[in-house]
């Protein structure tokens, strides 16, 4: 099955062709990035309209990348959610338009689903059943996966998600947009004992995170090296941008730990924008690797937001015989738990 799939959640926009038989054949990532900078975040009309700017001329740079015409595809995934509501009706009347045009099967994809399954694009993917943690700018959960929609929520943030916390540092700290990746890179050259951070709600028994008090004590330690109206140092700010990054990734380490020995699983996957963090990903492999638990992760191209994931999730549940009514689906909420599973038998395609 030749599958496009088209990615417009958020502040990217991704397209991508991926064939159940060849694997993923191209795709093309779009980032807004520059757009936003100015104003230190997304901001959604301004999202909503560059998607409608980019995602025609995308559309045909994959396909001829690919050497395949929009007459050959068999299907079309894309995000329906969660995400921007204006951002996903893009790609959700662009894919809907086309397949009716077509004649072809669309399906709206979950987009923490498609993260959940990116690491399946690579040459080793992971084996069912293990347990999944989704990191981004919006979420942090712990999730045990049986199969293709079989989802357990086994934890979750209970207010800022791990890449939230880590952009709103960043902005308290005055770095660059998008501050998340600025302040990691910044981590690498600080010292990461100069001061003690906490590790929220690893000292009690569960798996739901909270980094909103990790922030407050951040930011109070900020105010403390400032002067007046200006920040601390170069070497502190270093050594605070290190101190909070390992806070953390401890405390992501230590609750995958105790989420694969309760479930008593020995694969984790990590998936999402943070999963591409170097020093987290140094971490679960040495701290699981005493437990006899392999981790597996996407390369980086495809940990943050792109269209070769909704095409790899949609072509699997295409495969299993789901399609939308030739109505635009998109919701902004929508828990990973209610997925259902597939009624159709995937076989999970791997790459070849």
């Amino acid at each position: 099955m030749l599958v496009l799939g088209i990615e417009t959640s958020c502040d990217e926009t991704g397209v991508a062709v991926y064939d159940s038989d060849r694997g993923l054949l191209a795709h093309r990532l779009y980032s807004q990035t520059q757009l936003h900078a100015e104003y230190g975040g997304v901001v959604p009309e301004l999202a909503s309209r560059d998607h409608v700017r980019k995602i025609l001329p995308l559309l045909d740079e994959v396909l001829a990348a690919a050497e395949v015409s929009k007459h050959a595809l068999d299907g079309i995934a894309y995000t329906a959610g969660p995400g921007l509501m204006g951002a996903l009706m893009v790609g959700g009347a662009t894919g809907t338009a086309l397949g009716f045009a077509l004649d072809i099967p669309v399906l709206g994809v979950h987009h923490m689903e498609a993260h959940l399954l990116a690491p399946m694009l690579e040459s080793t993917p992971p084996a069912f059943p293990f347990v999944a943690l989704l990191v981004s700018g919006g979420h942090t959960q712990l999730v045990s996966v049986k199969a293709v929609g079989d989802y357990q929520l086994l934890g979750e943030s209970l207010d800022d998600a791990a890449g939230e916390a880590f952009d709103k540092t960043a902005k308290m700290l005055d770095l660059d947009y998008p501050g998340g990746p600025v302040l990691a890179k910044m981590a690498e050259r600080g010292q990461i004992d100069r001061f003690s951070f906490p590790r929220p709600m690893t000292d009690r028994p569960g798996l739901d995170f909270s980094f909103s008090g990790l922030k407050t004590h951040t930011r109070n330690l900020i105010q403390k090296h400032r002067g007046d109206d200006v920040l601390p140092d170069e070497q502190t700010i270093l050594d605070i941008c290190a101190g909070f990054q390992e806070a953390v990734v401890d405390t992501l380490v230590i609750k995958c730990r105790r989420a694969v020995l309760a479930a008593g699983m020995k694969t984790l996957v990590i998936a999402g924008g943070v999963s591409a963090n170097t020093r987290l990903r140094d971490k679960l492999k040495v701290a699981l690797g005493k437990e006899g638990v392999d981790v597996f992760y996407a390369r980086h191209e495809f940990c943050t937001d792109n269209g070769a994931m909704i095409a790899y999730a949609g072509c699997q549940r295409l495969l299993a015989g789901e399609r939308n009514e030739m109505t635009i689906t998109a919701t902004p909420r929508w828990p990973l738990e209610q997925l259902n599973v597939p009624s159709g038998k995937i076989k999970l395609q791997e790459p070849v």
